[in-house]
């Protein structure tokens, strides 16, 4: 693979009881407490709670609901139950108004993956509301996680947590790897499905060659959607396949899923001991995943906004919509498809549409607002705002494997003037020489300023004056609402970019 503060909140013991929402509950379903000082031994009501979140994932049955008071929480829990369509889910979730704490300090990280919260083969279980923080390791080829979920089944919900301060210390490029949220579709033909991860942040982590939040593997119908992803050292949110995660290849794939609505930012592996100085880490990535949209993400300050690339020779990431995104100010590009070189994989029929990139390769490396790598196959790019900056460059090629590729509808703009497009590893300094000798962009606007609200922000919004209001292409794939869920196709015309302009 390519590889907010801590908070706490004092413990207040309540005597006034509340009232528990249902929660998928079953009839005959029960509701425990936890709290720093109760007992197991206790009957785990409110006025005579247990002690350790692990009694409870040792005990409850489907349709009941653990809620687990403010304070810390010194262990690794291992969840040995599982809810049921029937019987409702298992639910472990904060007190309402309080924060559990799960902490690693000085729990020391056994061989191979390990977790705070682990899920092993379990379904129907939903962890809401806990920060899990600080646990690490200095030792090869031990894995700390904030949340593993791993093996195969459905329905597990991973929402509002706080992970932060997950490390591996290991400073070399081999042996040191580490995750906030990871999922893996471990089995075959069984998978994990219907897996939502939601309003979740995930921060401060030392990854190795790793991944903040990652689904991997024999994973299908996944939702990743509201969570803020950033100030890591390698990957903010990734789907991946062909990474022999799952037994047999032909499952061996992230598919059918979303990633929406998130906040990536400050993600870099130039400092990273996996990656010797390279700045290579993606806010987003869908590294070998099929039939998953990328819709209304805001990804800044990372090395590449987004990539869509498989990492595998003859393997494909494929089938990805991409859309409605705002992607700024990344040391790389904004879009990056293809192999990285040519002993990867191919991106091929992928939709990237009404996207707005602003100042991307702010290390002028020569890749562009979009990049085409090795070996690009039938992808539509169309109705996006390219707008560069110092460096001028629109979109940047050097592979010559480069086919069936339809790029039209844009615009084009950079505010010191002309601009530069690279394809087929041949650079063009002049609009009307590209469009004639590659065929691209014949109905796309150049050298006009979209006029975006702010720069300096920046806000991506267009200002009501923008030429790129009612100048785009009417395409079904943008789908039906634009970045702000306002409804596409106001006017004339389907505005060019993320934002439909009011």
């Amino acid at each position: 693979m390519k590889f907010l503060c801590p908070f706490f909140l004092a413990v207040l013991f309540f005597t006034l009881p509340f009232i528990a929402p249902s929660l998928d509950a079953a009839p005959n379903a029960t509701i425990f407490y936890v709290a720093t000082n109760g007992a197991d031994t206790n009957p785990g009501t409110l006025a005579s709670p247990w002690r350790t979140i692990q009694h409870a994932a040792n005990t409850l049955a489907p349709g009941d609901t653990v809620y687990v008071r403010g304070g810390v929480y010194n262990e690794r829990v291992r969840v040995n139950v599982s809810g049921t369509n029937g019987g409702g889910f298992i639910t472990f979730a904060a007190y309402p108004s309080e924060t559990p704490i799960i902490d690693g300090t000085g729990i020391k990280v056994p061989a191979d993956w390990n977790a705070l919260i682990e899920i092993f083969d379990q379904s129907y279980l939903r962890v809401d509301g806990f920060e899990i923080r600080n646990y690490k390791t200095k030792k090869l080829d031990r894995v700390p996680i904030g949340i593993l979920v791993r093996g195969a089944g459905e329905h597990i919900e991973l929402l509002n947590n706080r992970v932060h301060h997950i490390k591996t210390r290991v400073k070399q490029v081999e042996g040191g790897d580490a995750h906030g949220i990871a999922v893996f579709g471990t089995r075959a033909p069984e998978s994990y499905r219907d897996i939502v991860i939601d309003g979740n942040e995930v921060y401060a982590l030392k990854l190795g060659s790793s991944e903040a939040l990652v689904v991997n593997g024999n994973i299908e119908f996944f939702s990743i959607t509201n969570n803020v992803v950033h100030d890591n050292n390698n990957i903010g949110i990734v789907a991946i396949g062909f990474e022999g995660v799952a037994p047999d290849d032909a499952y061996d794939q992230a598919r059918d899923g979303v990633m929406a609505d998130n906040l990536v930012y400050n993600i870099d592996s130039s400092t990273n001991p996996a990656y010797q100085g390279e700045s290579s880490a993606d806010c987003l990535y869908v590294d070998g995943g099929t039939r998953i949209v990328v819709e209304r993400n805001i990804a800044h300050h990372c090395n590449f906004g987004v990539e869509l690339a498989s990492e595998h020779l003859d393997r494909a990431t494929s089938y990805i919509t991409l859309r409605n995104n705002f992607f700024y100010k990344n040391t790389e590009p904004g879009i990056s498809i293809g192999g990285y070189d040519k002993q990867r994989g191919r991106t091929e029929n992928c939709i990237i549409v009404n996207n707005t990139l602003y100042d991307n390769d702010t290390r002028a490396q020569g890749s562009g607002e979009l990049q085409l790598q090795y070996d690009t196959r039938t992808n539509i790019i169309r109705n996006n705002i390219f707008y560069a900056g110092a460096q001028g460059l629109f979109i940047g090629n050097w592979s010559k494997k480069n086919t069936g590729n339809v790029v039209n509808n844009n615009l084009y703009f950079t505010a010191q003037g002309g601009g530069e497009w690279q394809w087929k590893n041949k650079a063009y300094s002049n609009f009307s020489a590209y469009q004639a000798a590659t065929g691209n962009d014949a109905n796309s606007l150049f050298n006009l300023d979209p006029l975006f609200v702010n720069l300096l922000t920046p806000d991506l919004h267009l200002q009501t004056t923008s030429p790129a209001i009612d100048a785009g292409a009417n395409l079904s794939e943008v789908g039906s609402v634009d970045w702000d869920g306002d409804a596409r196709t106001q006017g004339a015309a389907m505005d060019i970019g993320a934002d439909e302009g009011q």
